[in-house]
């Protein structure tokens, strides 16, 4: 297939399910694309051409939930191969720092903004002693996570040695596990700020039972079975929150992703704690915003489509 027969745009992701509403709005807006599952994908590094001539990245941290074989850490290496042939792949910059929460808390510190306190440990073994100094209760949770995945709270340090001890404590599939304080929701509620290209795009504030910590509030997310009630209602964040967040999407180098924060109902403080590169946008959208963010997502695409015919014809 010569360059000039390729679709305009190549949807690469792992989820059958979740992008059918970007599908749908990539054929409102005429937008030529091909859908890359990545199940069963394979490349040959001295060949192998991207498949269009804009790739867009929509890999899932969650991904290694569905299937042990996941294509996490595959993607990355996949999406270099097309970058090193000079293909435009929109937010595989982001894969960074979506695949270590470590890296994310590190990321908040050194911009001057405060997260719930945190150690970062290797080994069972050593999870007990990274938790001295901080306030029980303590959450567990995987460096690589999506969906709440096994993040797990202990009440006290003996729960937690024993839990250490036994090898029960959640590591995910690098081995790495967060110590975290655990900081009361105020209201209930967390704040997810959606950003596209550095930008603000809209805020929700989410409302789960209990102390869930599985948030995803996307239309596929939400039939699953387990999955927790949540209610979404459009949020408005204060200006200096909104400045903070577009800092973190520019310094983590996600074009399309989200960061979630919660208030402290202990002290009132603003803690940031999770930076997702993997936007699935709101359920009902129109309904709950008043608008389609997929139609801002798929303008945008749109621009950078018309960029790189731009520079090929040059």
């Amino acid at each position: 297939m010569s360059a000039s027969d390729l679709p305009d745009l190549a949807v690469v992701y792992e989820h059958p399910e979740w992008f059918e509403p970007l599908f749908a709005a990539l054929d409102r807006h005429g937008v030529r694309h091909v859908k890359v599952p990545l199940a069963g994908h394979g490349f040959d590094p001295a060949a192998s051409p991207a498949p269009a001539k804009v790739v867009f990245s929509r890999v899932a941290m969650s991904s290694f939930l569905r299937d042990p074989e996941h294509p996490i850490f595959y993607a990355q290496s996949l999406f270099d191969h097309w970058q090193g042939q000079g293909t435009r792949v929109v937010n595989a910059s982001a894969l960074t720092i979506d695949t270590s929460k470590a890296r994310q808390m590190s990321l908040i510190a050194r911009l001057g903004l405060q997260g719930p306190a945190t150690r970062v440990a290797h080994r069972q073994a050593d999870i007990p002693a990274a938790a001295e100094g901080l306030r029980f209760p303590v959450l567990v949770k995987a460096d690589i996570g999506g969906a709440g995945a096994g993040i797990t709270r202990y009440e006290s340090p003996e729960s937690l040695a024993e839990a250490a001890g036994e090898k029960w404590c959640p590591v995910g599939v690098n081995g790495i596990s967060l110590i975290q304080e655990y900081a009361p929701r105020r209201g209930g509620k967390i704040t997810r700020v959606e950003t596209l290209n550095g930008k603000y795009l809209y805020a929700i504030d989410i409302e789960s039972p209990g102390d869930a910590f599985d948030l995803c509030p996307a239309d596929a997310c939400l039939v699953r079975p387990g999955a927790p009630t949540l209610t979404m209602t459009k949020a408005t964040p204060p200006d200096e929150i909104i400045a903070a967040v577009e800092r973190l999407a520019v310094a983590s180098e996600i074009e399309v992703g989200g960061v979630e924060y919660l208030i402290d109902d202990r002290d009132g403080s603003v803690l940031f704690y999770d930076i997702n590169g993997l936007s699935n946008f709101v359920a009902n959208p129109v309904e709950v915003l008043g608008f389609d963010p997929h139609d801002n997502l798929v303008a945008w695409l749109a621009c950078i489509i018309e960029d790189e015919k731009r520079k090929a014809a040059a």
